[in-house]
């Protein structure tokens, strides 16, 4: 029997797919090894089901992206996890995890917890000017869970946020079941006291939320380097002045005649934005393609 499913876990070379409503135990053909492709969390493929259980995976569907780490395909939304204090947000790695989003064909969400503590106000402005869908919650009061669980609607969504930020809690909040869930995986694995760690997909809402242990947003930064000259397409507010500098050749960093500063300037683009662009491209202007 051939169906097309969805890889939502896979770990010690078994892949664990998703088909017409269903959890079937797979193998990889050999001509993916020959070929150098590893099927990943996320893939949309085919499979074969074998009345012995040695079921297969045939294709692998054309990925729209990918991330290496962690390991996972097809995502719709990276949502970027950060708290408005006890850890004080870090507006740099905010602004890189976006742009990477971008470069990713992926879109960016932006939630700040702890508004109880702190108010996220001034945060969330910066973020909603630039375009980002941004949110300010409570894990503690339920302040903003409902309108934000509404953006997890048929998607598939990776958290990603720095311990402390209160990630584990907002999917508390958003589903205590998932959370449940993923504990009792956690114990079985024995994570905590080894490093076993892989992600799986878990339904919710017409869509999936990934469970990616283990990881933080250092691995989502060492995913693909952006381009110098792509970086500037990463920011969404940049997009009306793009291509209406003095120069074609302006880096967009305090250039003569730079459409992008000015907007900075005249308070069209906020400051913090800016000067987060200019620290990505000065760690990328100095890479040559070959160097990739």
């Amino acid at each position: 029997m051939v169906l097309n499913g969805i890889i939502v876990k896979g770990i010690g070379g078994f892949y664990y797919v998703e088909a017409a409503g269903k959890i079937y135990e797979c193998k990889a053909r050999g001509i993916f090894r020959k070929e150098k492709i590893i099927p990943l969390v996320g893939d949309i493929v085919t499979i074969t089901v074998d009345d012995s259980g040695k079921n297969t995976i045939d294709s692998i569907a054309e990925r729209r992206n990918s991330f290496n780490r962690p390991p996972i395909s097809n995502v719709d939304k990276l949502i970027i996890v950060s708290s408005t204090c006890e850890p004080n947000p870090n507006l740099l790695i905010i602004d890189r995890l976006t742009a990477i989003a971008y470069y990713k064909k992926v879109t960016p969400v932006v939630v700040f917890t702890k508004n109880d503590l702190s108010s996220a106000e001034s945060l969330t402005e910066i973020y909603k000017a630039a375009g980002i869908p941004t949110y300010s919650v409570s894990c503690k009061t339920g302040e903003g869970i409902d309108s934000f669980k509404k953006e997890l609607d048929g998607c598939i969504s990776v958290f990603t946020g720095n311990s402390g930020v209160g990630k584990s809690s907002l999917l508390n909040c958003i589903e205590p079941e998932f959370s449940l869930e993923t504990g009792e995986i956690s114990r079985k694995l024995g994570r905590g006291r080894h490093t076993t760690r892989h992600v799986q997909l878990y339904k919710y809402s017409n869509g999936y939320l990934a469970d990616t242990p283990g990881f933080s947003s250092l691995d989502f930064m060492t995913n693909d380097i952006i381009k110098k000259d792509e970086l500037a397409e990463c920011f969404p507010e940049f997009e009306p002045y793009i291509g209406k500098c003095k120069f074609t050749s302006c880096a967009h960093v305090n250039d003569k005649g730079c459409k992008i500063s000015e907007a900075v300037s005249d308070g069209e683009i906020n400051p913090s934005r800016y000067e987060s662009y200019k620290t990505l491209y000065n760690e990328v202007k100095d890479i040559k393609d070959w160097q990739l």
